[in-house]
């Protein structure tokens, strides 16, 4: 069981119990007691399903979590506790993992533990932690009873019960709410900034039905922070504990419950980064040159050098380098003994004679430790030379090869030349037939999976296929899903149009009508892992260094992880995402992205990788590490051709709702196929030409665990679901390294769609939406390294703030590349996206607005109104990498 860290009771008037660390995204509670006396605490309890004491042992590291046949049986939950004699109580509090599972709990009594009566009972802006006040009722037996609206898991970390001596609420209280020290009212989404370690008060006021203001001083009340970052005691009084964000509220029981506006605390600490384990904090500065993630750093030939200053936090040796185009080193900083505290300041001697990208880099060494590195980066070149029909950070050289302009951190545009079958530029074999099946009366799932089944038993040839099953000309019902389990599978029709091979989903079972690969994951293996030595490792960059690399080889595969802790999270924000008005929103725990990867060459205890990492790993952020892994799960050379798919559907089910609106009747049934082709675990695979209509969902999923697909030269038409809520995903990105060109779609509501943390690259190319429902997007939380190049489609890349469930900041380091229809590209913290050569409306993001008013940068905009002559940035980097060759494989 994963147990979530537990949040005990609070006690009621007089004596204080403090909170112990919660995790980021649960609530605790401040209330007082008379005696502070948990009365189920440590007694015997029972439950539904589960083991039901891990909620009243007192033990902050357990869970009380009902078995999920448990919960889908009846969508029903309950634990109930023997006190082991007749109590009085009032008051329980409940602290659950979540609430948006959560229909409605009653708190219910009994003297024999069979025959129960209700105290209470809530159904209405439920949260994680409740705290249930209601007329005293004296019992043996207290159980709580909880109702469920969805089927995800429910975990109770403490249930506490008191017998509460507090002064209850006046009469006629009807809302109450925090103020400043002067008593005026904070509005929803006010915010106190505090530095760790400092503290506050707040201030609890109510308003009469009379009109009349009322201190709620020394009446029953409850605080509830949402984190661990603030602890609240029962006066108000609050200590800002770690770098985070609480949402703060006020509870009182009135005639019915009173709560408070959202109130945020937000906690910052100054003194972050100063621990040994982040060696040293270095700057980059220089009077002509911006210093800014994700802005150009570029200086004219004959400037100065930007200067570079390093803070140590270690005691230590510094040494340095200006290297230029990557290999020429043009000026050293001598080694030199360093304390920690001590700053040392470096400006190369000399001007930027040569044109090129230069990189200063600092070496930290400490005794028996492997040296530490971290660089910066900028760009000589006269700016009057770029062509000005030309983007001014992505531009044709002399040898008309692409010059990239990064950031002062080396940030820069991807090279995305890596995605689709075989890594890219590589021809879609052509594959001979060994199995062939005719259309039949009734069903035909049977027999093609019969027909794909044998296919699978023959031995795989030289050029890694089985062979291919032809559906010759006609319709196929298909009231199942077909499978293709085994490697060297292709699965091919006669024609997508009325005359070719049609595959027609049948019946109300929703479902996908072919999938590729099991869902099966990697196999890391941990025991390989070494950690990445560089304080920064740019996006864009294939090559870094780790501590050991002596059991690593060239032709590994291996993982590099990038860590996103919970500074990170503080810092782009994601840790104080506004509620949804008149809803609520999840903030964001740290997680990691595991990018893909072959190594290519190995220097020492250098390694480069065969494609950019999309994101940049940062040791202040937590830092990066590699593993060595295998992946004899996953299937390649298969593919999916030639054909069309279609989709029963019931069309008397028809809605008017669609997203943030409502438009003309449509078809809104959803019980039936909902998407054509899932490819699970598997690489180097491929669907191309076919055609879909009336599907839910998705023509194509490209899954978590997939890598170089191609998509290409397919349609969809038609689509028919509710027009909200994860349908109409027609090119559903979820793998990395995947390739989408030459798609058509009409009715969709996110036609080019990247899901949450995928690691990129990912490529949507040539590709054009209309009659659009909503944007093609990166869809919510964080996906890194996608390209839109040639797009005609409404694209949105910005911070969803509340959408969904907390979307927020969607994608990180985006291209958009001569891109048609609507725009919108703002810049997430700590990365970039990039908007180039767009025509079309420059539409704002959902936020900053007057609800969120909190500033939002646009994107790194250039050429708006006029594409730019690279007219494929995809296409140009292909051809530089593997020649002309590679564009001709990839045509029609």
């Amino acid at each position: 069981m994963i147990g979530f860290l537990k949040r005990l009771g609070f006690g009621l008037m007089i004596m204080l119990l403090v909170l112990p660390v919660i995790p980021s995204g649960k609530e605790k509670a401040a209330a007082a007691s008379d005696s502070g006396t948990n009365l189920v605490l440590g007694k015997s309890a029972q439950a539904s399903s589960g083991k039901a004491g891990n909620a009243v042992d007192g033990d902050a590291a357990t869970v009380w979590q009902p078995l999920a046949v448990d919960r889908q049986d009846d969508m029903n939950v309950w634990i109930s506790v023997d006190m082991g004699t007749t109590e009085t109580f009032n008051k329980v509090m409940i602290h659950l993992n979540r609430a948006d599972n959560l229909k409605d709990y009653q708190i219910l009594y009994s003297d024999d533990g069979s025959n129960w009566n209700q105290a209470y009972n809530k159904n209405k802006d439920l949260t994680s932690t409740e705290a249930a006040m209601f007329e005293r009722v004296s019992a043996r037996y207290m159980k709580l009873n909880l109702n469920l609206s969805k089927d995800l898991n429910v975990q109770l970390s403490e249930l506490a019960v008191y017998n509460s001596t507090e002064t209850p609420a006046p009469a006629g209280l009807k809302r109450i709410y925090f103020t400043d020290a002067s008593g005026k009212e904070y509005p929803n989404n006010a915010e106190m900034r505090l530095e760790k370690g400092e503290k506050g008060t707040l201030v609890l006021k109510g308003e009469l039905d009379s009109g009349q203001e009322v201190d709620l001083t020394s009446y029953a009340k409850t605080f509830i922070a949402s984190t661990q970052d603030v602890s609240i005691e029962p006066s108000g009084s609050f200590t800002a504990n770690q770098v985070g964000a609480s949402l703060v509220h006020g509870v009182v029981q009135a005639a019915q419950e009173l709560k408070t506006n959202d109130f945020w605390i937000v906690v910052d600490d100054p003194n972050a980064f100063l621990g040994e384990s982040y060696v040293m904090n270095s700057t980059l500065t220089h009077p002509h040159m911006k210093a800014e993630i994700g802005q150009p750093a570029m200086i004219e030939p004959k400037d100065v050098y930007p200067s570079v200053s390093a803070a140590s936090n270690i005691n230590g040796t510094l040494s340095g380098e200006l290297i230029y185009n990557g290999s020429k080193v043009i000026s050293q900083l001598d080694s030199a003994a360093v304390a920690k505290g001590d700053t040392k300041l470096w400006t190369p001697p000399g001007k930027a004679d040569n044109e090129g990208r230069y990189e200063i880099r600092l070496k930290m060494e400490q005794d028996g430790k492997q040296p530490v590195y971290d660089s910066f980066y900028f760009t000589v070149w006269e700016k009057k030379k770029i062509p000005k029909d030309q983007s001014q950070i992505a531009f044709l050289g002399k040898d008309d090869k692409m010059i990239y302009v990064s950031d002062y951190r080396g940030n820069q545009i991807l090279d995305f030349s890596n995605v689709g079958y075989m890594g890219g530029g590589v021809k879609i074999p052509e594959i001979k037939v060994k199995a062939t099946v005719k259309p039949g009366d009734g069903d035909d799932t049977a027999r093609i999976q019969a027909a794909i089944d044998e296919v699978a038993q023959m031995p795989i040839g030289k050029d890694g296929f089985r062979g291919a099953v032809l559906l010759k000309k006609g319709k196929y019902e298909v009231g199942g899903t077909l499978k293709i389990k085994a490697s060297g599978i292709v699965l091919r029709g006669e024609g997508q149009d009325d005359k070719g091979t049609l595959i027609y989903g049948t019946g109300a079972n929703p479902r996908n009508l072919i999938e590729i690969g099991e869902n099966t994951g990697l196999s890391i293996d941990n025991s390989t892992m070494k950690t990445i030595t560089d304080l920064y490792v740019p996006s864009g960059s294939r090559s870094f260094h780790v501590d050991d690399a002596s059991s690593y080889h060239v032709g590994d595969t291996i993982v590099v992880r990038r860590i996103g802790d919970k500074n990170w999270i503080h810092e782009i924000g994601m840790d104080y995402i506004y509620n949804r008005p008149e809803g609520t929103a999840t903030q964001w725990a740290p997680f990691n992205l595991d990018f893909d990867r072959v190594i290519t060459a190995i220097d020492g205890n250098s390694i480069t990788v065969d494609a950019p990492i999309s994101n940049a790993i940062e040791r202040k952020w937590g830092g990066g590490q590699i593993f060595k892994y295998t992946d004899s799960a996953r299937i390649e050379q298969v593919g999916v051709e030639n054909m069309r798919a279609d989709s029963e559907f019931d069309p008397s089910v028809l809605d008017t709702t669609m997203d943030n609106g409502k438009t003309d009747p449509y078809y809104a049934d959803e019980k039936h196929a909902e998407r054509f082709v899932v490819f699970n675990s598997v690489k180097n695979g491929w669907l191309r030409d076919v055609t879909g209509y009336h599907l839910s969902y998705s023509l194509v999923q490209m899954s978590r665990n997939s890598k170089w697909i191609t998509v290409q030269d397919s349609k969809m038409y038609d689509m028919v679901s509710i027009i909200t809520g994860g349908r109409r995903y027609v090119i559903h990105q979820m793998g990395q390294l995947n390739l989408a060109q030459r798609i058509y779609t009409e009715t969709a509501r996110h036609a080019f769609v990247v899901d949450s943390r995928v690691q990129g690259p990912n490529v949507f190319l040539d590709g054009k939406a209309v009659n659009n429902f909503n944007t093609s997007e990166p869809h919510h939380r964080w996906s890194v390294g996608g390209l839109f190049d040639n797009i005609d489609a409404p694209i949105s890349i910005r911070d969803r703030g509340w959408l969904g469930s907390g979307h927020g900041w969607a994608g990180a380091n985006y291209v958009s590349w001569n891109t048609e229809d609507e725009l919108t590209s703002q810049q997430p913290p700590t990365a970039q996206n990039y908007a180039i050569g767009h025509v079309g409306p420059k539409v704002p993001g959902l936020v900053p607005s007057d609800y969120d008013p909190r500033p939002r940068n646009d994107g790194y905009w250039e050429s708006l109104g006029k594409h730019v002559k690279v007219e494929s940035l995809y296409k140009q980097q292909l051809l530089e990498r593997l020649g002309k060759k590679a564009l001709d494989n990839i045509k029609r």
